[in-house]
Order: structure tokens, then sequence, then C-alpha cells
């Protein structure tokens, strides 16, 4: 190490312009909370030498598994692992999936040391099967390191990390591509605008979303990158999607009135990262990171979970190697009275990422069964989640994303209750193209307000249970909604079907099929969806069916 605490794996001259070294060299505070705010603040960005023990106490502080390979496990097996090769020519190991060793103001030497660090962890860890993000945090790690073997045992202590609820790199296929479903969910809900525009430029926006960590473990300079790792080490994987949303939501600013091409969005979003030092500091990096309001670390779990679910249902395994498993709307095997395949495009753009994998699946339509509610439920029961379309006799269209089997409402007894998730949306096609979420999704902090207290009059019921057990992504059977006109999503009876309530109602169809009204509702705070009082012109309900298994997703 020299007098600034660079080791000799670094390029001197190229780091005196990447970083400088003007900060304190102490870090005496041992609480969580106030380590959250140093990290955010970079108290320890500024000074090579101390960001150095701050990783080194960071990740010593990792839980781990019992059998962690050390500095001394690296010391015995690199001659024997690396043998005569020299480093520059050593190959990289399969799971890195062909990703480059970032330079990272690294000279040769580092460079070179990188390769045999990661040869090294691929022969200690033989059940890591895909993680990309390994070169680039190798590569970071080996500037705070004061050799090989050190950079060896920090980067094992986050692979071996076993704190239950606690992911730091993803190590298979499976959470990989899980990770990049889970950030699409995300784009969708927090970036809306952002969605917009890639779903418009891109045949396959979520091809477009895998390429998330690469933005972050590849394309973000060292500047940008050390910055968000001192966050990543103390508050966790989360970090690591705020700050993706927040490049996007750059990347959009910038672009705007200037649509990337369709087939050069992913390399100019690249381009864009890595250019980012000119436009954008590190600092309001992550001041526009942290300004978006995302859900619970919990929350995101959850998510994760299920999309990994969806996946295992395909077959995807967690030895699996990388495969394509992103499918579209097909021209030549779907056909609807209501939309076109362009416009279901657009809405499979926006259901949660688990089941835009599957294929549309006609359930029910008024032309083809009749103007019937009851048909319509008989044809709906036991497909989860569903897809209502209506087009109007003024040709306007509009529906909604029904997250929970219609079976649901006979669980109130013949009386109109209300179920359903915060995964429910209503939308608009024609005259424009408008989406209404809940209304949770932009103020989460309405889910902390107090219950109400049980219903007395004859409005539909809904079932009670503390706000904290509320999850808007997986479906009511796992979680109950708590009592609020915010959480009125979806109901059902012999009379008439309804959508959205609080205040009003987004979508209300009599027994008959025939009327409907539309208008203002707390749940999704939305506008009218078309004419207020409105006559049918047709009917459809979608499923979700899973191309391989030829059966509806549940």
């Amino acid at each position: 190490m020299d007098s600034l605490g660079y080791n000799c794996f670094v390029d001197r001259e190229k780091m005196d312009a990447a970083i400088q070294d003007l900060g304190p060299k102490e870090l005496s505070c041992t609480e969580l909370q106030e380590l959250k705010q140093l990290a955010r603040q970079g108290y320890w960005a500024r000074s090579h030498a101390l960001r150095a023990k701050v990783y080194q106490r960071l990740i010593r502080d990792i839980p781990c598994r019992t059998v962690t390979p050390d500095a001394s496990v690296y010391s015995d097996i690199v001659g024997k692992i690396v043998g005569k090769h020299s480093s520059s020519s050593l190959p990289l190991p399969e799971f890195v999936d062909n990703t480059q060793v970032p330079s990272y103001c690294l000279n040769p030497r580092g460079e070179g040391a990188v390769r045999k660090i990661l040869l090294c962890i691929a022969n200690q860890f033989p059940d890591i099967s895909f993680c990309p993000a390994l070169p680039a945090v190798v590569a970071l790690l080996l500037h705070y390191s004061l050799d090989e073997a050190e950079c060896f045992e920090k980067a094992c202590r986050i692979l071996a990390c076993n704190e239950p609820g606690r992911k730091l790199v993803d190590q298979s296929f499976l959470a990989f591509e899980s990770s990049c479903m889970t950030f699409g969910d995300l784009v969708n809900k927090y970036c809306q605008a952002a969605h917009k525009l890639m779903v418009a430029v891109s045949e396959d926006v979520l091809q477009v979303y895998a390429d998330w960590q690469r933005w972050l473990f590849g394309e973000l300079p060292l500047s940008h990158l050390a910055r968000v790792f001192d966050v990543f080490l103390v508050e966790g994987y989360k970090v690591l999607y705020r700050v993706a949303l927040a490049l996007l939501r750059f990347f959009h600013k910038a672009r705007a009135g200037q649509p990337p091409e369709p087939d050069r969005v992913r390399q100019d979003i690249r381009a864009f990262v890595k250019d980012i030092a000119r436009t954008v500091s590190p600092e309001k990096l992550l001041e526009k990171a942290f300004a978006i309001r995302l859900f619970s670390r919990k929350e995101i779990q959850l998510l994760q979970m299920a999309n990994e679910k969806a996946l295992k249902q395909k077959g995807i395994t967690v030895k699996q190697k990388r495969q394509f498993v992103h499918l579209a709307v097909h021209a030549d095997n779907f056909h609807s009275e209501i939309v076109s395949v362009k416009e279901m495009r657009d809405i499979w753009s926006w259901v949660p990422e688990r089941f835009a994998l599957c294929q549309p699946l006609l359930l029910f339509s008024s032309l083809q069964h009749g103007y019937s509610l009851t048909r319509f439920y008989f044809q709906c029961e036991g497909h989860e989640p569903t897809l209502l379309l209506i087009k109007t006799t003024q040709k306007e269209v509009c529906g909604a994303y029904l997250s929970t089997d219609w079976s649901e409402r006979k669980k109130f007894g013949g009386k109109l209750g209300f179920f359903g998730t915060g995964e429910c949306f209503v939308f608009r096609l024609q005259p424009e193209v408008q989406r209404y979420e809940w209304v949770v999704i932009k103020h989460p902090e309405l889910t902390k307000t107090p219950l109400m207290p049980p219903e007395t009059t004859s409005t539909p019921a809904v079932s009670t249970e503390p706000a904290d057990r509320l999850s808007p992504f997986l479906s009511a059977r796992h979680f109950n909604l708590p009592s609020k006109t915010e959480s009125l999503f979806m109901a059902g009876g012999s009379d008439c079907l309804i959508i959205g309530g609080g205040g009003g109602q987004a979508l209300f169809i009599d027994g008959d099929l025939n009327r409907g009204r539309t208008g203002h509702c707390d749940t999704f705070n939305n506008q009218a969806l078309c004419s207020e009082n409105f006559l049918v012109a047709a009917v459809e309900a979608w499923g979700f069916q899973d191309p391989d298994t030829q059966a509806p997703s549940q």
C-alpha cells in the first residue's frame, strides 16, 4: 500500500482522476442507523484508506456458512489452479456468462488477479451456476484489499452469506432471471413514463430489463459503483433495485424527445450509463435512487419468491444455464373482437412479470357465450389472474387486470363482497391509453393508517386483517386485505360486477352485460374509463396459459 492506501493492483494515475483521497481516516460509529446515514452521505467515499477499513469491517460482520473459505485457503489452492498459465490468459469461469472483467482503474496485474480469484472461487463454490455480477464485485474489492487472498476472502463472505432473508449476489440463473422479472415489475410501477417508452421501442421489453445488473456491475463508472457499493454493504440488495430504477429515470429524461431506435435501445442505455459521469454525479444518482418510495424489503422478497415459483413451473432450475424464457403475444394465434395484437402486447407489458411469461387464453366472449354474467363467472372460475376487456357501443375500449379467481366471491355467502389484491389495475385503450394502478403504489403510507371499524351497512364487505399482513404482489388466498376504501378491488354478485370501490366505482356492469357505468374510485384514484354511462358492445375475459404445459396459470 502507498501513502494513499492504493495497492499494487491499482493504476495510480487513473485513480487520481476517478476518486480523490481527501476524506477522514477513521470511523468510530457502530449503530446501524448511523452507518446508513454515513454511507448515503459518502462519509468514507473520499478516503481510499478509510473505505478499505470500512469494507473490511462490514464484510467481516456478514453472517456466513460455518465453513467459508478464507485467505489461507486461497494461498493453498491458487498455485494448483492457476499452474503455469499467465494470469492475463486465464479463462473465466463459465458462471460469469462471458462477462468481461471491468478495468476499474486496475493495472494489468490487477486484471490478472481478478481472473485468478474468480477461478479459485469457482473451485470453492461448485454450486454457483450463474453469477455475471461477480467479476465487477471482485474487481472493486481488489481495490480495497491488501492482497489477492484478502480480496478472495471478502468475495467468499459475500457469496456465503446465510442470514435469513438477506441476499447479496445472485448465484443461479433462476435467481438472476427472477431478479430481472422483479426489476421489470418495479419499473412497471415506479417508472411508468420510462416503461411506456421501453414498450414503444422494444419488441421484447423484458430483454431490456434483463440488462439491469449489467448497468450496475459493468457499465457504471468506478466512482459511481463504489458509492453504490458503500450503501449496498450496509442496506442490502434493495439498493441495487433503487439505483437501477434511478438510472432508467435519468436515461428517460436525457432522451426526452429523442426516442432510441428500436434495435438499439439496449446499447443506448448501456452507453448512457457508461458515460453517466458527464451529467450525473454519484451523489445525484443516490439522491434520485432514495427518492423512489419502494415497497418494503419484505414485499420485494415476496415478489421475488413469486417470480421464482413461476420460473420453476416453466422448468427453470437452480443449476440452469442461461435460457431464453421471455414470451410475447403472438400474432399468428391471437384474435380478439375488442383489441389488436399491438394493444394486447401493450396490456401484457403492464401485467406482473411472472404472468407475462404466459400466453393469452380466451375464457369468455359475449359474442360466443352470450350476454350473461352467470356464464361469465362459469367460464372464468378456476383461472387466476384474468383480464377483463370491454368495448362500448361508442367504440370506447377499457378494462381491468384482476388478480384473483372470481370464485372468491362465493365466500361472502351470496352478499356482494370485495376481494383481490393490489396487483389489480384498470385501464382504457380508446380513445387514449391510460392505466390506473392501486393508489397505495404511489402512496404507500396509506397502508399505515388505522383500520376502519367493521361495516354495519349494506355496502360490500371486505376481510379485516392488520395492514402489515398486506402483500400487493401475491393472491388473496395468501394475505387478507385491510378494511379501507383504498383496498376495494373486485366484487361480483348475481346482478352486477364491480371493479374498484370507495367514493365511486371504476367499473360497474349489470347482470345482463348490457349496461355499465364508470367514474372515480378511491382504490385506483382514476378518472372515468369511458363515457360515464355506457352500453356494452362486447365483453371478453382472458386467462394466462403456460405455453409449455398448455395449462392455465393459477
